[in-house]
């Protein structure tokens, strides 16, 4: 069964290659997102992820249809269908957004996209290692 770009048929919900055509983007402050992608590579579960040319916020590139659903708090997902952001066009080397570059890039990335789910749930965890942290302060 496949459900927004992601096949979830199986044991491990994988984002699917190939012809993966327009894609949304999962946007995050860079302390969060950092945390969360150390939590995604140990899981092999991480997709190609962007860095502003700032390094303030993080956005990992997600199956089309995410933006439909997202309710993260601290973050937000970019629907960018028909708006020329491409998962294909990504593995060009360039990155999909101006004055960005690449955290992750989409070669040394296991997945095509970051499952939505998985993404959820490093988020939530990266969260709570912050504000435990914090709180050690």
């Amino acid at each position: 069964m496949v459900e927004a770009g992601v096949d979830i048929s199986g044991p491990r919900t994988t984002a699917l290659r190939g012809g993966a055509g327009d894609c949304d983007v999962v946007t995050v402050p860079a302390r969060q997102g950092l945390e969360a992608v150390d939590i995604l590579r140990l899981r092999d579960g991480v997709g190609p992820v962007i860095h502003d040319g700032d390094c303030g916020t993080l956005g990992f590139l997600v199956p089309p249809g995410t933006a439909d659903g997202w309710d993260v708090p601290g973050s937000a997902c970019t629907r960018s269908n028909g708006r020329g952001l491409r998962l294909a066009a990504a593995a060009l080397g360039e990155p999909p957004v101006r004055a960005a570059g690449w955290l992750v890039t989409p070669e040394a990335a296991p997945a095509a996209a970051t499952d939505p789910a998985v993404l959820r749930a490093a988020l939530g965890e990266a969260a709570r290692t912050i504000a435990a942290v914090d709180r050690c302060r």
